[in-house]
Parts: structure tokens; sequence; C-alpha cells
């Protein structure tokens, strides 16, 4: 089934319910596909006479799932739609199938016009879920014009070769050292920002859906963030309250890293406390106002995407180092999710 520029094998997952016999289905979509979800819901239903319920709540990626609550709406299958599972995040109190949506714009073009903006012979490809299949395209455009590529698997996160994550760059950090420069395929900027702050090589990213080929725009918002990372680490620097923020999210929750931060900060003779949230937003943590900083083990956009809406600082946990001066500034790496 063709939506929105996507193609989703949607029928696949008819035949697991029907397969399963299961009769409550809950669907979660990202934002960008919910105003066709009626084509798949009146699919859904007419091919396994399955009750459909749709989740309208924000979908961030596979790490963000709603699950065992709905165990209390009788639902006993979820169809997660514009992802790829997380391998390490498993055990899921509800059975469920994630299903990629693949995007079906032509990247040859925008690809060729990236060409003249690669620096360097050796060029890491990487991209996120939706345009995967298409790797072997880019992989054949950059060695005609004489550029040696490299795709590396990432960690146990990744489930896809060169693929990354807004929180795990892993599959490019793995040939960080074997390549000039890397080009992302794909949209939007946080991914290949997120790299270029990762790697500290040059990253160009090429967008299909605009056709544009960006570069010094990445630099110039990697330039912006900084300045935002450390002003945050400044108005951090007398903080004696810590609010340490533990995301309740099954593919966020680093609840050993938040015991970690407990430790440390107790060695320093600061005060901290563990809150777990699911929802992340200035109104979810107004109301403490008795706190000097946060430091969120949770996504790692959270404390970036967001920092003007918040009152009280929000620091990674790399930040939070450099505040106490056991990391210095020019250490600055941006915060991932590893396994």
């Amino acid at each position: 089934m063709e939506l929105s520029g996507y193609s989703i094998d949607i029928e696949k997952a008819a035949k697991v319910v029907l397969e399963n016999g299961y009769k409550t289905v809950a669907l979660q979509v990202p934002e960008g596909l919910k105003r066709s979800v009626w084509n798949v819901v009146e699919f859904l239903e007419k091919k396994t006479q399955a009750k459909i319920i749709v989740i309208a709540d924000p979908c961030f990626g596979a790490c963000d799932l709603v699950n065992y609550e709905l165990k209390n709406l009788d639902v006993d299958f979820v169809i997660h739609i514009g992802h790829t599972s997380i391998p390490d995040v498993e055990n899921f109190w509800i059975p469920t199938l994630f299903i990629n949506a693949v995007s079906t714009k032509d990247v040859s073009a925008v690809v060729e016009k990236s060409i003249s903006s690669l620096e360097g012979k050796k060029i890491g490809i990487v991209t996120t879920a939706q345009h995967l299949h298409t790797l072997e395209v880019v992989d054949r455009i950059l060695k005609k014009h004489d550029f040696v590529s490299i795709i590396s698997d990432g960690d146990e996160r990744i489930p896809e070769k060169g693929q990354i994550l807004g929180c795990n760059f892993s599959a490019g950090m793995n040939i960080v050292d074997k390549v000039d420069s890397f080009l992302f395929v794909g949209s939007g900027n946080f991914h290949p920002v997120g790299l270029l702050l990762s790697s500290k090589k040059p990253v160009i990213a090429a967008d299909p859906y605009t056709n544009t080929v960006k570069k010094q725009e990445l630099d110039d918002l990697k330039d912006t963030i900084l300045r935002q990372r450390y002003g945050a680490i400044a108005n951090s620097k007398n903080a004696k309250k810590f609010g340490i923020l533990v995301g309740i999210k099954r593919g966020q929750q680093r609840v050993e890293l938040a015991d970690e931060i407990k430790e440390m900060l107790d060695s320093f003779n600061k005060k901290s406390m563990i809150i777990a949230l699911d929802d992340f937003s200035p109104v979810s943590l107004q109301g403490f106002g008795d706190f000097d900083c946060f430091v969120s083990t949770a996504c790692p956009r959270i404390a970036i995407d967001d920092y003007l809406q918040y009152k009280i600082p929000i620091l990674t946990p790399i930040e939070l180092e450099i505040v106490l001066g056991k990391r210095k500034w020019e250490e600055y790496v941006f915060d991932q999710i590893l396994r």
C-alpha cells in the first residue's frame, strides 16, 4: 500500500493478525502519516475483521511505544508503522509488529547533485529507515564518480547496515577513522547534525524530498547548538540541586546511568533526585521549582530541541561531566544511547 509517498507492507500486518486470530489491534503511526490512516484502518478491518484502535499520541521512533497500558483496552496486538525495530528493545507486554514506511522518492538526482560537495575520496554513507533500500543506488553513483564508499553496521540497537537513529550514530562512528566525510541521505537536520557533532567529520546531507544538498546549513546549526549547550553548562556551574530524569519509554530507559549520575553527584556533595516521566515538556517539569538543573538520561534530543522552552537548564550526562570538571569543554561529544 502506498501512502503519502511511502510504501507500507500493511498486507504483512493483516496476515499476522489473521494467522494469530488477534481480535483488537492498536495502530501506531508517525505524525506524517496520520492524515492517511483511514486507508490503513479500512484495509485492516476489511481483511481481518479485527477491531482497530488508532493511537493518537505522538510517535517519535521505535523507542516510543504505547504497549502495556493498552491491555486495559483489551488490545492483543500492536502494529507500529514508520520505524524499524530496535533489536535490544524487546519482551513487549503485547506482541508488536514493526512495519517500515519505505520512501518511494528516487534519490538518484539529489545524490548526483551532492557529488561536488563531498570532501575527500572515502565517503561513509548513512541514512534513516525510510531510505535504507536506496543504499545500493547511492553506492553505485559514488563509485561511478570514483569515490570509495563505505557502509557499516551499527551496534546492537541498529537493525540495518548504514542506518542511524537520532540517538545512535554507531553505523557512522564505526568507520569514522576510515572516511574523509559522510553523505547522509534523507530529510531533516537532526540526524546529520548529530553525526556531525559525534564524528567531527564533514557531513553532507542529500534531501530527496526538497532536492537540496546541505553542508553549510548543518555547520551553522552545529555552531548554534554548541553555543546553546555552552550556555546551559555555564548556567549550571553553581547548581546544587539536580533532578535526574529517567524516560519511561521502553527504548529510552537508562536506569543504570541514572544511578551512576546520582552517585557522581553525591561524591560532589550535590543533592539529587531521580524523576521518571514519559512525556517530557516544560509543563510536566514546571512544578519542580526547587531544582537548579535537570540531567536527562532519556532521548538526547530533549535537552537540545526544546532548549529555549525550559526555564531550568537540562543537561545531557556528558554535559554534567563538564559542569563537574570531569571532562573539558574541548572534549564535548553528542550524547548517544548505545548498546
